[in-house]
């Protein structure tokens, strides 16, 4: 690959000016920043993630719905619940391909995964290993555990890695519980921040493809690793860092991709 990266210098630069809350909105992340509680915001985080798909407005607004449904505490909420009314708690509920019977299945998978670890963490860190390079093989096991616990076929909101999907919502549902800055509230323990994969979507894709960090033609699980394996030859413990100051270049007006490539 020819293409130059830029240094990290320049990334850095970037990821001061742009990896602050200011530059948050209008992203789902905004919901984490409510819910103190780690056993709050780790199920905020995966209902957030998992509705992250088509025009943000829209996002906002499926996930501000689905929250406000689970007030005060969507732990307890989960937790307290019956199969029976979580499967009917979200009757009429749409956020595009996803439905209110499909999202109550997977709380139902969520709460099955809650009595038996006691958190998603626990659940997540059950099917670590320390020996693997990436969170891919754990997210795999992850999803696994809760598809197979949930009431429904849940292969849209859970894609798995293992058939080579590039994960990007998990991908980012795991950066936002991992990592710890102005932006990633964190909470989780036990994940190196050095094994996360950069959540690629289509614009991530044409910013690996613009850095030379990838030449396939497709945004799936190859190029998302290739991409991760780009940055990780910049910041080793921490691939991802980049990623939100990275995409605020594919979404603000004042500022472009190109123009920082030309920069550098």
């Amino acid at each position: 690959m020819t293409k130059k990266a830029p240094d990290r210098e320049r990334l850095e630069a970037l990821y001061e000016k742009y990896n602050r809350r200011d530059y948050v909105h209008p992203d789902p992340l905004e919901f984490l920043y409510d819910y103190p509680s780690l056993d709050d915001r780790e199920i905020v985080a995966l209902i957030a993630s998992t509705l992250a798909y088509g025009r943000v407005i829209l996002i906002l607004r499926s996930v501000g719905d689905v929250l406000e449904s689970m007030q005060p505490s969507p732990y307890k909420f989960v937790r307290d619940s019956s199969e029976k009314a979580l499967l009917g708690a979200f009757t009429g509920f749409k956020h595009r391909f996803t439905t209110g019977e499909q999202l109550g299945g997977l709380l139902v998978g969520v709460k099955h995964v809650l009595e038996r670890y006691g958190s998603l963490n626990a659940c997540f860190l059950e099917g670590c290993d320390q020996d693997e390079d990436t969170v891919v093989p754990s997210l795999s096991r992850f999803t696994t555990e809760l598809d197979a616990a949930s009431t429904c076929d849940c292969g849209f909101m859970l894609p798995d890695p293992g058939r080579k999907s590039a994960c990007k919502r998990l991908n980012l549902f795991l950066r936002w519980m991992v990592r710890k800055d102005r932006v990633d509230p964190g909470g989780w323990e036990g994940v190196p921040a050095s094994k996360l994969v950069v959540p690629l979507d289509t614009h991530m894709y044409r910013t690996g493809l613009a850095l030379g960090f990838t030449l396939r033609k497709s945004a799936d699980l190859r190029a998302a690793l290739e991409i991760t394996e780009g940055f990780r030859g910049i910041a080793p413990d921490d691939p991802v860092r980049y990623d939100f100051a990275l995409t605020r270049l594919g979404i603000r007006e004042d500022a472009s991709l190109a123009e920082f490539l030309t920069a550098s």
